[in-house]
């Protein structure tokens, strides 16, 4: 498959407007209405939902299916790029099959999850493409951007991961109740998740130097800051014994109270 140029930059550009709009959305309406938001924020009205552990592999499976088949499918002269691209396959492997068997959360709403899943579908397309078909770039182009961004994006996932399992550990099955996450880097952020996933894909980013990585790495951080602060906010009216020394999304950055 030859680079096709101008759908790589128009998605790209769709992208980062894309992350404007959304901050500029949730600081108008609140987070998007899912989770311990449900019923509240930019689209109130949704009625019909799906179980959270249902929403969420439905949602993030086209984002592992996508990359895997392409590259398993693209021919051996992008060697390189195609095992770069395979370092993003664990993040939505464990995203769409492992992470939705442990989740106990609220149940989503379908049209979340059907908007969420045509992104993933359409972006998981859009990161293989310009990387296996118009970068350069591969694991045998060493220099210190792709040294340094593999490096950002594991520290990232084993972050991501790991707050993802202190947030399971808080409830016992069956429970939606929530209590103060302790451990970690939830010492120091509210949101330990948030700040690992942005870093995730911004190594991602530095590690193959393509206009959607980073795209796709602002939209992320426009998406799920806001979250962070909405979550900061939920903890500190609902805990007074909130420990008032942790950040919303950056430590030693942004102010405790935002």
């Amino acid at each position: 498959m030859e680079c096709n140029h101008g759908a790589v930059h128009g998605l790209s550009a769709l992208l980062l407007l894309s992350g404007a709009l959304y901050v500029f959305v949730q600081r108008r309406n609140g987070p998007a209405a899912y989770g311990r938001y449900t019923g509240q924020g930019v689209l109130p009205f949704l009625s019909f939902t799906v179980p959270a552990r249902w929403g969420w592999f439905l949602q993030e499976l086209p984002a592992f299916l996508v990359p895997a088949l392409m590259a398993c499918t693209t021919d051996g002269s992008v060697h390189g790029r195609r095992l770069l691209l395979c370092t993003i396959i664990p993040h939505y492997l464990h995203r769409s099959l492992v992470y939705p068997f442990f989740v106990c959360g609220r149940p989503m709403p379908l049209l979340l999850v059907v908007f969420a899943g045509v992104f993933c579908l359409v972006n998981g397309f859009l990161q293989s493409h310009a990387l296996l078909h118009c970068s350069p770039r591969g694991l045998d182009w060493v220099d210190s951007s792709l040294s340094s961004g593999l490096g950002l994006f594991a520290f990232g996932m084993v972050m991501n991961i790991h707050s993802d399992h202190i947030l399971r550990s808080l409830r016992r099955p069956g429970e939606t109740v929530y209590r103060i996450p302790r451990g970690g880097l939830f010492e120091l952020v509210s949101g330990a998740n948030f700040p690992a996933e942005i870093v995730e894909w911004f190594g991602f980013a530095v590690a193959v130097w393509t206009l959607p990585a980073f795209s796709f790495a602002f939209f992320t951080a426009c998406s799920i800051g806001p979250r962070a602060l909405g979550h900061h906010r939920f903890y500190l009216e609902k805990f007074p014994e909130y420990p008032r020394s942790r950040r919303a999304l950056i430590q030693f950055i942004l102010p405790a109270v935002i």
